[in-house]
């Protein structure tokens, strides 16, 4: 399920091109990242000072995302697709703290996320189990196909994809991954799904940046856009809301960000 060409790799890292899994690493506080994308991130961070904060939300709202699934829906199967480089409370992490046999299959195609698969590879618990998948979100046929060398397809899998579709242009495409991945998955199965969202002038500036900077430019999406995506489903708790809101107890207080996300079920 992973690649080891180490001479592969090599030709792979491009130090001095911003890279969006980098950047969201900077953002985060990381120090897996090169000087073009720190001064990437501090360009958007400079007319969207907010963009740090979405970088913490977005990982908290996927705390609370995967804990409510595994603890209340009872789901122990995850699909998490652009997982990025590792951080704290990782998806397996969280999962498997509740359900010590919980099954994570990440995706990934950035070589430096490859080369960090291996802490990413390490079980919270005997029982669970942790693969790495090297695939591109525009094939995913391939993703599936070597996510069923882990996951059970007759049961309900969490499929997750957390801030990353934004990086495709045209909303017909996002759709399309979506609704590719999520037709192979059971009954019961669950879309988790963030992105960040034209909902204030400042994002959309933050926006333009990142693309005068060199990175690959990230899409905002109107709400109804990202509404679409969930077409079919049955999205549960507030529904589609800001991701630093979501899954929070009435009396909890949250900033709003520039970017919604939501849990839906599969009928």
């Amino acid at each position: 399920m992973m690649s080891t060409d180490r001479s592969d790799l090599a030709a792979k890292f491009k130090p001095e091109i911003p890279h969006a899994a980098r950047i969201w690493n900077y953002w985060m506080g990381g120090k897996d990242n090169f000087a073009a994308d720190r001064a990437a991130g501090d360009a958007v961070a400079k007319v969207y000072p907010e963009i740090v904060q979405m970088a913490v939300q977005s990982r908290r709202f996927l705390t609370r995302a995967v804990r409510h699934l595994t603890a209340e829906a009872g789901i122990s199967q995850f699909l998490d697709i652009g997982t990025g480089l590792p951080t704290m409370q990782n998806t397996h992490e969280v999962a498997q703290s509740i359900d010590p046999s919980a099954r994570i299959v990440y995706v990934d195609n950035d070589p430096l996320v490859l080369v960090h698969a291996r802490a990413l590879l390490k079980n919270t618990s005997p029982e669970g189990t942790t693969a790495y998948v090297d695939g591109d979100y525009h094939d995913p046929e391939r993703i599936v196909s070597e996510a069923r060398k882990v996951l059970d397809f007759t049961k309900p899998i969490a499929v997750m994809f957390m801030g990353v579709l934004g990086y495709v242009e045209e909303l017909r495409v996002m759709r399309s991954i979506i609704d590719r991945v999520v037709r192979t998955v059971p009954s019961g199965s669950y879309l988790v799904l963030w992105d960040g969202t034209a909902t204030g002038e400042a994002v959309a500036e933050g926006s333009d940046k990142l693309a005068e900077t060199g990175a690959v430019p990230y899409y905002l999406r109107s709400l109804e856009e990202l509404t679409s995506c969930f077409e079919g489903l049955s999205l549960v708790g507030p529904g589609l809301a800001p991701i630093s809101r979501w899954g929070l107890a009435g009396d909890e207080e949250a900033p709003f960000i520039d970017a919604y996300g939501g849990v839906a079920r599969k009928p």
